[in-house]
C-alpha cells in the first residue's frame, strides 16, 4: 500500500516548472497546473497574522484575530473585556488610531526570518475585519496608510525579505469581510449578487499580485459562499496564464465552500491539518504557536506555547506524510514579535541547521514511521539513496532498533552534526538493523529536542 501511495503521490503532485499553457476558467483546468517544484521543496514556512485586531489582543472566544466578531455577537467575555477596559461607546474601528506599529522594523522581521530556516514567508495582506496592511483604494481610511501606522506595511516587508533573504514573500487574503455592506447586501440576496466581489475584492487581489508579486496566496474566508459567487476560477485562469507571478505561484484550496481537498493548489483542509498518514495531494499544516489564538493575545502565557519539541515532531510528522509545515506567529499592536516566539524561531533554524538536510527537498519514503517504533520517522532523498530516520527520543540503552530498513553490504549510518563514524548491526529479523549510540558527552551532542540518522544504501 506505501508503494501505490507514493506513486498516487507523484501523479498528483507532478510538481516542476509550471509550462505554459492556457488555463481556462474552469476547476478541471485549474486543477490540471502543477505545484511549482520551489514549495515542495521548501517544506517549511512562517505565517503572520497581524490587523486592528491586534490592538485589543484579547481572545474573547479564543483567537483574538476574530474579537470584532465575537464582540459583534455579544460575546460576554468581549463586553466585559470592553467595558472595563474602553470608553462608552468606543467603536472596534477606532482600535485602528491605535495600530501604530511604533516599534516595528522590517529589517529585524526579515533577519528572524532568515535565522528560523524558513523557506518562505506569509502576511496577512487583509483578514475577515477588511482592514488592510496596504493602501488599497477600495479601503479608504481603513487601511494601514490611511490611518493607524501611515505606512505600507505589506511593501515594507516585500522589500526587507527579498533585499535581505532568500526567503520567499507571500500573501493571506481574506475572500470575504464579516461586515462590508456590499458584503452583507450580497449575502441578503442569497449571493445572487456580487457586489462585493467585482467592487472590492478582485479589485485588491489583482492589486496585490500586481503590486507586490507574492509567491504564495493564501486566500481564507471561504466557507460562507461557492467559488461561482467568488469568481474563483476566472481570478485563477488570470493569476496562471497572465499575471506578474504566473509561471511560479502557488494558492491553496479556499476557494468556496465547495472547494477545500477538492480544488484549487495545496490542500490545507481545516487550520492544524496533521492527517498523520501519507497523502494523494500536496497538504500544508497550518499550526499556530500560541494554542488558542493566530493574532497576539495579551493574556497569553507559557503554557499556551507550543514548545519547541512539540512543533518540531508535529514538522517532522507533517513533512514524512508529503506535507510542507506552515508556523505561525502573532506580532503585537505596535510591531513587536516577542521574545517567546523569537526563541522559537531561532531555536527552529537552529535545529534545522544541524538537520535541515532531512527536511528540505526530501520525499516521502516508502512507509512513514517505524514498524514498531512510533517515536521515528522517515523522509527520504532518493538521488542521494539516503534515508533519513527521525527519532522524538534519543535512546537510553545506547542501541536504536529500526525494523523499516533493509540494509545492505553497503550500508552507512551517520547522526548529522556528529562527526564520528556511527556503528550497526543486522537484526537477527529479515529486516531492520540496530544502530550502537556512541556514549556523546553533552558537549558534543549535535542538537536537542529531536535527532536524525541518516541511512546510505538501504531499501
Amino acid at each position: 500500500m506505501e508503494f501505490l501511495a507514493i506513486f498516487i503521490l507523484s501523479l498528483f503532485c507532478h510538481f516542476g516548472e509550471v509550462k505554459p499553457n492556457k488555463y481556462e476558467p474552469t476547476w478541471a483546468s485549474i486543477d490540471s497546473r502543477p505545484i511549482p517544484s520551489w514549495y515542495d521543496e521548501a517544506k517549511f514556512g512562517i505565517f503572520m497574522h497581524w490587523g486592528v485586531y491586534s490592538v485589543p489582543s484579547y481572545g474573547a472566544g479564543g483567537a483574538s484575530e476574530w474579537f470584532w466578531w465575537y464582540w459583534h455577537q455579544n460575546n460576554r467575555a468581549a463586553i466585559e473585556f470592553m467595558k472595563d477596559n474602553y470608553r462608552p461607546g468606543f467603536k472596534y474601528a477606532d482600535f485602528a488610531p491605535m495600530f501604530r506599529a511604533e516599534f516595528f522594523n522590517p529589517d529585524e522581521w526579515a533577519d528572524l526570518l532568515s535565522k528560523s530556516g524558513a523557506q518562505y514567508y506569509i502576511l496577512t495582506s487583509k483578514h475577515h475585519e477588511g482592514f488592510t496592511n496596504w493602501p488599497s483604494k477600495e479601503s479608504w481610511n481603513w487601511n494601514s496608510v490611511d490611518t493607524g501606522p501611515h505606512r505600507d506595511l505589506v511593501g515594507d516587508l516585500a522589500k526587507a525579505v527579498r533585499n535581505k533573504t532568500d526567503v520567499k514573500f507571500c500573501l493571506y487574503f481574506s475572500l470575504f469581510e464579516w461586515f462590508h455592506p456590499y458584503y452583507l447586501e450580497d449575502a441578503s440576496n442569497g449571493f445572487h449578487t456580487q457586489k462585493y466581489v467585482d467592487e472590492i475584492m478582485l479589485p485588491q487581489m489583482y492589486d496585490i499580485i500586481n503590486n507586490y508579486k507574492p509567491e504564495y496566496l493564501w486566500t481564507d474566508g471561504d466557507w460562507l459562499a461557492s467559488s461561482e459567487y467568488f469568481k474563483s476560477t476566472e481570478f485563477l485562469a488570470w493569476l496562471y496564464n497572465e499575471s506578474p507571478v504566473k509561471d511560479t505561484v502557488v494558492v491553496n484550496d479556499r476557494w468556496g465552500n465547495e472547494t477545500r481537498n477538492k480544488h484549487g493548489g495545496v490542500f490545507t483542509s481545516g487550520d492544524r491539518y496533521n492527517p498523520g498518514t501519507l497523502q494523494s495531494h500536496k497538504f500544508e499544516d497550518a499550526t499556530t504557536l500560541d494554542k488558542p489564538s493566530w493574532g497576539f493575545r495579551r493574556r497569553m502565557n507559557i503554557n499556551d506555547v507550543l514548545s519547541t519539541k512539540e512543533f518540531l515532531k508535529e514538522m517532522v510528522i507533517v513533512i514524512s506524510c508529503g506535507g510542507n509545515f506552515l508556523l505561525n506567529v502573532g506580532p503585537t499592536h505596535d510591531g513587536r514579535i516577542v521574545p517567546v516566539f523569537q526563541e522559537r524561531l531561532l531555536q527552529v533554524g537552529e535545529w534545522l541547521g544541524v538537520n535541515g538536510e532531512a527536511i528540505y527537498k526530501t520525499k516521502p519514503w516508502r512507509v512513514q514511521n517505524d514498524t514498531t517504533n512510533p517515536n521515528v520517522w522517515y523522509t527520504n532523498k532518493p538521488k542521494e539513496d539516503a534515508v533519513y530516520a527521525i527519532s522524538f527520543e534519543w535512546p537510553t540503552n545506547f542501541l536504536l532498533k529500526l525494523d523499516a530498513p533493509v540494509p545492505t553490504n553497503k550500508t552507512t549510518v551517520s547522526l548529522l552534526g556528529y562527526p564520528e563514524k556511527i556503528l550497526w548491526n543486522k537484526t537477527y529479523e529479515p529486516n531492520g538493523i540496530v544502530i550502537k549510540i556512541p556514549p556523546i558527552p553533552e558537549s558534543l551532542m549535535p542538537c536537542q529536542w529531536v535527532w536524525v540518522f541518516k541511512l546510505t544504501n538501504v531499501y
